[in-house]
């Protein structure tokens, strides 16, 4: 038999050995992300959160890093940190993305529905969940706001003023409510198909409460607006109701809220806040 021979039959043999009889491979070690960090942190509420942190090697800029604050860090982080550390090769504002989430391997955690929505679904397309625990989103935006900002101005040179926010589905409904009722928190929110008809009642009468107070003149300073959806988003409302608040919104650019969209060709529910995190990145860093 030749050598050739010789060495097929043995390959061979080994594959149909069972597994049991060959010796299992060593563990590897897990991959860590460069520049990134994570702590948990409690909440005056009691709640406990999953910070996550990617930072660039620069120096801050003067006056501070922009930071970028992105909900669900659990699933959406990594795709923002990995992103915003390649952009150190571009000129341009270095910035910092945190990552808000929750103490869980999984990339979703239930208690989001109450951190994100001011009350029990109304709509027949979430039916299965109204009955989780809801209507925390003011605790929350108090949290993200107020512990969470100073926590990481302990941490960093924050810059106050180049704060800005990004949710997807029920976080861009949060972001919405965000810009609704602290309509100065933050330089720029990033509402990526925000789910505007959990309660589309509740949501679209803060909406009218704002845009009253904004043609008032009682809205001395807005956040700057980014909507963004899929053109293949599986609940269709989440595309049409993007594409109808932005016609909505439009008009108010000449009481100071400016607001830009986009729809992504080819993106469904699920992948765009991946498509979005460039162009996410670039709306939030840019200043003015």
């Amino acid at each position: 038999m030749t050598g050739a021979k010789t060495l097929a039959m043995m390959a061979t043999l080994a594959l149909a050995m069972p597994a049991s009889g060959r010796e299992k491979p060593a563990a590897l070690p897990g991959y860590t992300m460069p520049q990134t960090a994570t702590f948990d942190m409690k909440a005056a509420h009691g709640g406990v959160y999953r910070i996550f942190l990617s930072f660039p090697k620069a120096a801050p800029p003067e006056g501070g890093y922009p930071v970028l604050y992105v909900l669900d860090g659990n699933a959406l982080f990594a795709s923002f940190a990995e992103t915003r550390r390649m952009t150190e090769w571009s000129p341009g504002d270095k910035a910092i993305v945190v990552g808000v989430g929750y103490p869980t391997d999984e990339a979703y955690d239930v208690r989001r529905i109450d951190d994100f929505t001011g009350a029990p679904t109304t709509s027949g397309a979430y039916a299965k969940f109204a009955k989780s625990k809801s209507g925390g989103w003011d605790r929350f935006r108090d949290f993200l706001t107020g512990e969470l900002r100073t926590e990481i101005g302990k941490r960093y040179k924050i810059n106050p003023d180049r704060q800005s926010l990004f949710g997807h589905s029920l976080g861009g409904l949060f972001a919405l409510h965000v810009l609704y009722t602290r309509p100065d928190a933050f330089h720029a929110i990033i509402a990526a198909s925000p789910s505007i008809f959990w309660h589309e009642a509740l949501t679209l009468k803060e909406e009218r409460d704002f845009v009253g107070r904004l043609r008032a003149g009682s809205v001395p300073k807005a956040s700057r607006l980014l909507v963004v959806a899929g053109d293949r988003e599986e609940a269709i409302l989440e595309r049409w109701d993007a594409e109808d608040f932005v016609r909505r919104m439009a008009p108010l650019s000449a009481f100071g809220l400016r607001t830009q969209s986009e729809i992504f060709a080819g993106e469904g529910h699920m992948t765009v806040p991946v498509r979005a995190v460039p162009t996410t990145l670039r709306f939030a860093i840019n200043w003015p």
